[in-house]
């Protein structure tokens, strides 16, 4: 096991982005943070990359933010911790590869802010959620109060939220913040397949298709129907669409090679 607190490694046109602070169930310190954006902007610059899973190691996805870092001076010390995530956040929503959070254990503060923030989440049973920031008196980071109620909706967000409560991974996907959940033994092997699914798809396309779907509740309809055009001619031009549509009328499967 690495001391590097963020691990990335990759695998054909899979990124495995993992928080590797298991003695301290991988909770964001100074560092961490510094490592996250870094290997963040590394999957961006790396077009050949087409798919990110993005896990724990040892026995939690994450316990949110380190509050060693805060504790001496915390209006001084909390826009250098805050700041790096954000940019990484930023760019998640940015890249054509999708981010698949792959959790168990325990999800907590900003780490399920990171969580939410992916495009996809499969969960293992057993996993425990909290957003946790009313526990220390404070309110969310790392895009919770974007991404929450767009996923369950004001008045469940407002409950997750304002109550702090612990909800496990069958409330989680019952409430539309995961997408599956499996396991504890399958959860890597079922976030590999999906991640693989995705990175044999056209990435291009996908990448469009995510920031429609992120940007659609800041625009009207006429506005939305315009990026809609937009995008779709965009790809039009790509090389995966137009091999798509030939072997479509040839009445083969597309192979699609992310351009």
């Amino acid at each position: 096991m690495t001391d590097t607190p963020v691990t990335l490694t990759r695998k054909g046109g899979v990124a495995q982005l993992r928080f590797n602070r298991p003695l301290q169930l991988n909770a964001v310190n100074l560092p961490t943070a510094h490592a996250f954006l870094a290997c963040c902007r590394e999957i961006a610059a790396s077009p050949e990359l087409r798919a990110v899973i993005l896990s724990g190691a040892g026995d939690a996805f994450g316990a949110g933010g380190d509050l060693n870092e805060l504790k001496d001076d915390p209006p001084g010390a909390a826009p250098g911790l805050i700041g790096p995530v954000h940019e990484a956040v930023k760019l998640i929503a940015r890249i054509d590869a999708p981010f698949i959070a792959s959790v168990h254990g325990v999800v907590a503060g900003g780490s399920l802010s990171l969580a939410m923030a992916c495009d996809l989440v499969i969960a293992a049973e057993g996993t425990k959620f909290n957003l946790a920031y009313v526990k220390i008196g404070t309110t969310c980071d790392g895009s919770a109060s974007w991404s929450l109620p767009r996923l369950v909706g004001t008045r469940n967000a407002m409950a997750i939220a304002l109550l702090g409560d612990s909800f496990d991974a069958a409330e989680a996907h019952r409430l539309g913040m995961v997408n599956q959940v499996v396991p504890l033994a399958a959860l890597a092997d079922t976030s590999q397949a999906i991640a693989q699914r995705l990175a044999s798809g056209p990435t291009l396309a996908i990448g469009r298709m995510k920031r429609l779907i992120r940007g659609s509740f800041e625009h009207d309809l006429d506005t939305q129907l315009d990026l809609e055009q937009e995008a779709f001619v965009a790809n039009a031009d790509s090389e995966d669409f137009r091999g798509a549509i030939h072997a479509f009328l040839n009445k083969r499967k597309p192979q699609f090679n992310g351009r």
